[in-house]
C-alpha cells in the first residue's frame, strides 16, 4: 500500500510539473522567432524617425485616434516607441536595442548555449550608454543624436568634471572596450609601424623569477607534504616523493672542503662561446627566413594549381531524401510491446525503455529492475528477433558509459543516407582535421567524421555485395571534396579492375604512381610488390628529410617548409599526404603472401609519421588472410555484414557483424567501442560527374611519381651498361662511394644534389661498373672499390678496352 501511495503521489506530482508552462524547445524556437520579428519592427522604425520625427510630432497625444495615421513605416507605433527610445532614451545608440533582440531571438530559436548572452547585454548596454554621452558631448547643440540622455548626462557631468573631464573618461571608457572585447596592446602599434620601416626599440621581456610554491621542510623521516589542490597549478607535477628520491641522487659539495666532484673540467669561455655560436646560427636562419616571408609571403603548395576549384555539392544526388527521417509511430510501439512482453515471459522487469531513431536501425534502451543480471538478456538475443520477426537483432549489454541495456532493431523501411546529407553538414564542413572522412550517420542520426591521420590506417571488410566499394568510395569522395591536389594524392590498387578504373581521370591531379607504369591504377599483382617497396623507399626518404629538418611528423614538417626555414636545394620539398587504398587483400595474399604482406607490415608501423596511410579492403576475413600482424597495425576497422561469427571475431575481435542487414549497415571501431553505422551511398554516376569535373581543370603535367623500385631479380651484375650511356655525374658519384665507402642511391642524391630516379640510374651503373656490390634490401650496398687509387686504375682499364 505504501508504494502505491509513493507512485500515486508521484504521478501527481509530473502531473502537477507537466502542467505548467516550461521553456521546452518549442517555447524557446516561438520566443526566439518573436525577438527577431520585434527587432526588425524596432529597426525600420528608428530609421524612418529620422525622416518623419517632426511630421509625426503632433500625433504622439492621438493614439488612440484610429483615423490619424502616422508617417513612421510602423505607423503610430513606430512613432511612439521611435520617440521614447530615440528623443527621450538615447538617441543614435537605441539602435544598439534591436541588434541585442536580435541576437537573443538567434540564440533561442537555433537553441545554442545562452551562458554568452549575459556578456552580450551587458556590454551592449555599456555601448548605449558610452555611444549616448559620446553623441551628446560633440553634438551638444543636436540633442537628437544623443537623445535627452545624453543630453543631461553631460550637462550634469560638466556640472562636477568639465568638457576636459568628459573627454578623458570617454577616452579611458574607449581603452576598455579596446582591450577587453578587441584584444587591443600596445605592442599591435609598435609592431605596426614596425612593418612601415620605422624603428622602434622592442621591449624585452623580463625573466620571472620562480614563485615558492609552498614553504616546507623536507626530512628523510617525513618526504611526504600535503598541498591544497584547488590552489595547485595546472598541468603534470613532480611528487614530493619522487623529489626526495632525485635529490639524494645528486652529488652534494661541502664548500669548507672544495670542489671535490668528479665532473670534466670545462672553462666557462668555451662553453658561453658554443652557446652563442648556437644561437648566432639559429638567429641568422631565422631572420633569413623571415625576410623571405615577408618578401615573398609563406609558401603556398597550391601555387601550381591556383584556379583548382572544389566539386560542388550539386555533382551528388540527394537519392529523394530530404534529409529527415520519417518516425512511423505504429513501428515504435508495436516492437516496445514485443520487448517488454518476450523479456516478461523470463520473468525480466523493465523500469524504463527509450528509443533512438537512426536511419537503418532504432536503438531502444532499457533500463532493468534491480536484481537482473545482464547476462540473462544477452541469452535472449534469438528469443527477442523471433517475437520481433526481424533479421539483424543486436544486444549491447551494457551500452559503454552509460547505465542501459541496448536493443538494435531495424527499421521496416529504411532510410538512404546520400552522400551529399554528409558532405553538406556542418560537422564536415567545419572539420578541423587533416584528413577528414565522413562514413556516414549513426544511430541518432548523427553525420559521422572521423581523421584518417589518426588512425592511422584502416581496414575494411565484409561479404560480397554488403558496401565494401561504396565504403570506399565515401572515403576517397569525402577527401576529393576536402583536400587540394597539392595536398594529397593516392595510390590506387585494384585487382578486380573494375571497382576504382573511373578515377583514372584525376590521374594528373590526385594519383601516385611507379616512373615506368603507363596507368596510375594498379591491376597487375606483380606491380603491386615494386609499388610497395616504392612506398618503403618513399618513407625512408620522408624519414630523412624530417630528420635534416629537426622535426618528428610531416605537420610540423610542412609547417616548418611553408615558413620558408627549409632549403628546396638542400633536398626540401612539399610532403602530400599518401593513402594507399587496396580493393582486393585477399587476391593479393594468394598470389604474392610474404612479399607483399611483409612491406605492407614495414609501412604500417612506421609510415604514419610521415603521412602515408594506409586503407586495406577484404571479402575474405579469414586468419590466413587478416593476419596477427595486420590486425595489430590496424587498430582502425569497419565490418559490414559477414556470413559467421568467426569471421566477426577474425575482424573486430568481438561478435556482432554477422548480425547487420547489409547495404551499407557497418560497425567501426578503432580500439574502444563499436558503433554502428549507416554508410553514405555514393553511386557510380556520382564518382564519375566528380572525377569528371575535377580532370577537366588544368591539372599537373604528370601523376605524382613514386621512387624507382628496381627488383632483386633484376639488378644482378648481368645488366650491361654502355660507357658511352653513363651519366655525366658517374664520375663524380663513384669518388662520393668509394670516399665514404657506403653505396646509397640516397646518399648520392644528398651529395650531388640529384633526384632519386637519377640517383638509383647512376647506382646501377655503379654496379655493372664493379664499384658496388649488388641490392640488398634495405642495406646500403657493399663498396667493392676500396680507396681513390683503385678507382682510378679501375676506370682507366674501362678506358683502355
Amino acid at each position: 500500500m505504501a508504494k502505491k501511495r509513493r507512485t500515486s503521489k508521484a504521478k501527481t506530482t509530473a502531473k502537477k510539473k507537466s502542467s505548467g508552462f516550461t521553456f521546452s524547445k518549442q517555447n524557446k524556437i516561438i520566443f526566439g522567432s518573436l525577438l527577431i520579428v520585434l527587432s526588425i519592427a524596432l529597426f525600420f522604425s528608428f530609421l524612418s524617425y529620422f525622416f518623419t520625427w517632426q511630421a509625426d510630432q503632433s500625433l504622439l497625444t492621438e493614439f488612440s485616434d484610429r483615423n490619424a495615421n502616422a508617417k513612421n513605416l510602423l505607423n503610430k507605433f513606430g512613432a511612439a516607441v521611435s520617440h521614447f527610445f530615440m528623443y527621450k532614451g538615447f538617441g543614435l545608440a537605441a539602435f544598439v536595442f534591436p541588434l541585442l533582440l536580435a541576437i537573443t531571438g538567434l540564440y533561442l530559436f537555433l537553441g545554442l548555449d545562452s551562458k554568452k548572452l549575459w556578456s552580450k547585454w551587458i556590454w551592449g548596454l555599456l555601448a548605449v550608454i558610452m555611444i549616448s554621452i559620446s553623441l551628446g558631448f560633440f553634438f551638444f547643440e543636436k540633442p537628437l543624436l544623443g537623445g535627452v540622455v545624453g543630453y543631461e548626462m553631460n550637462d550634469f557631468l560638466q556640472d562636477y568634471i568639465g568638457r576636459i573631464g568628459i573627454f578623458l573618461v570617454l577616452i579611458f571608457m574607449l581603452v576598455v572596450v579596446s582591450v577587453r572585447l578587441f584584444n587591443f596592446s600596445p605592442e599591435a602599434i609598435g609592431n605596426y609601424f614596425r612593418e612601415a620601416g620605422i624603428k622602434i626599440p622592442e621591449r624585452k621581456p623580463r625573466q620571472k623569477r620562480e614563485k615558492k610554491t609552498a614553504q616546507t621542510v623536507l626530512s628523510e623521516d617525513n618526504p611526504t607534504v600535503e598541498f591544497d589542490l584547488d590552489k595547485a597549478p595546472d598541468g603534470p607535477s613532480l611528487t614530493i616523493n619522487d623529489a626526495y628520491t632525485h635529490k639524494k641522487d645528486i652529488p652534494s659539495v661541502n664548500p669548507e672542503a672544495g670542489l671535490d666532484v668528479n665532473l670534466p673540467e670545462i672553462e666557462e669561455e668555451q662553453i658561453a662561446l658554443k652557446v652563442e655560436e648556437v644561437v648566432e646560427e639559429k638567429e641568422v636562419t631565422d631572420i633569413k627566413a623571415d625576410n623571405l616571408v615577408k618578401k615573398y609571403g609563406f609558401y603556398d603548395p597550391k601555387l601550381d594549381l591556383a584556379k583548382y576549384k572544389f566539386p560542388p555539392l550539386n555533382l551528388l544526388d540527394p537519392h529523394g531524401v530530404s534529409g529527415g527521417i520519417t518516425i512511423n509511430q505504429e513501428e515504435l510501439e508495436e516492437n516496445k510491446n514485443k520487448i517488454v512482453s518476450t523479456l516478461k515471459n523470463y520473468k525480466i522487469g523493465i523500469s524504463q525503455i527509450k528509443a533512438t531513431i537512426g536511419p537503418t536501425v532504432t536503438l531502444y534502451e532499457i533500463v532493468p529492475e534491480a536484481g537482473i543480471r545482464i547476462s540473462k538478456i544477452k541469452n535472449l538475443e534469438d528469443d527477442i528477433a523471433l517475437s520481433l520477426a526481424a533479421l539483424g537483432i543486436r544486444i549491447i549489454a551494457p551500452i559503454p558509459g552509460k547505465g542501459t541495456v541496448g536493443i538494435e532493431v531495424p527499421n521496416k523501411n529504411a532510410t538512404i543516407v546520400s552522400m551529399r546529407s554528409v558532405i553538406s553538414s556542418s560537422k564536415f564542413q567545419k572539420a578541423e582535421m587533416q584528413l577528414p572522412i565522413a562514413f556516414g550517420k549513426t544511430i541518432s542520426n548523427e553525420t559521422f567524421v572521423v581523421d584518417l591521420a589518426k588512425m592511422p590506417h584502416l581496414l575494411m571488410a565484409g561479404a560480397t555485395g554488403q558496401g565494401k566499394s561504396v565504403g570506399l568510395n565515401a572515403v576517397i569522395t569525402s577527401l576529393l571534396y576536402k583536400k587540394h591536389p597539392a595536398e594529397i594524392k593516392f595510390v590506387l590498387v585494384d585487382p578486380k579492375k573494375v571497382e576504382l578504373t573511373l578515377y583514372n581521370k584525376i590521374e594528373r591531379h590526385f594519383l601516385a604512381k611507379l616512373p615506368d607504369s603507363e596507368e596510375a591504377i594498379i591491376t597487375d599483382n606483380t606491380k603491386v610488390i615494386n609499388t610497395l617497396n616504392s612506398l618503403c623507399i618513399e618513407m625512408d626518404q620522408r624519414y630523412e628529410l624530417l630528420k635534416l629538418a629537426m622535426v618528428r611528423n610531416i605537420k610540423e614538417y610542412n609547417a616548418k617548409f611553408r615558413n620558408r626555414k627549409l632549403n628546396p636545394n638542400d633536398g626540401h620539398k612539399f610532403l602530400p599526404y599518401i593513402i594507399l587504398i587496396v580493393d582486393e587483400f585477399a587476391d593479393l595474399i594468394m598470389t604474392a603472401g610474404k612479399e607483399v604482406e611483409a612491406p605492407i607490415a614495414r609501412l604500417a608501423q612506421l609510415a604514419r609519421a610521415i603521412g602515408i596511410h594506409l586503407i586495406i579492403a577484404t571479402q575474405r576475413p579469414s586468419v590466413n588472410v587478416i593476419t596477427g600482424i595486420i590486425k595489430a597495425n590496424f587498430p582502425a576497422r569497419v565490418a559490414f555484414r559477414v556470413t559467421s561469427k568467426i569471421d566477426s571475431r577474425t575482424i573486430l575481435d568481438s561478435q556482432g557483424a554477422d548480425q547487420l542487414i547489409g547495404r551499407g549497415d557497418m560497425l567501426f571501431t578503432q580500439g574502444n567501442d563499436v558503433i554502428r553505422l549507416q554508410c553514405a551511398f555514393v553511386d557510380t554516376p556520382e564518382v564519375a560527374k566528380i572525377t569528371e569535373y575535377i580532370g577537366s581543370q588544368r591539372a599537373y603535367p604528370d601523376a605524382h611519381l613514386l621512387p624507382e623500385y628496381v627488383g632483386s631479380d633484376d639488378s644482378g651484375t648481368g645488366v650491361d651498361y654502355d660507357i658511352s650511356d653513363r651519366d655525366s655525374k658517374f664520375r663524380e658519384a663513384a669518388e662520393v662511394v668509394v670516399i665514404a665507402q657506403q653505396g646509397s642511391a640516397s646518399l648520392i642524391q644528398r651529395k650531388l644534389k640529384l633526384g632519386y630516379n637519377r640517383a638509383g640510374r647512376i647506382i646501377d651503373q655503379l654496379e655493372a661498373a664493379g664499384i658496388v656490390g649488388p641490392f640488398e634490401g634495405s642495406k646500403a650496398r657493399q663498396v667493392l672499390v676500396p680507396d681513390m687509387h683503385s678507382l682510378e686504375l679501375l676506370l682507366q682499364n674501362e678506358t683502355n678496352t
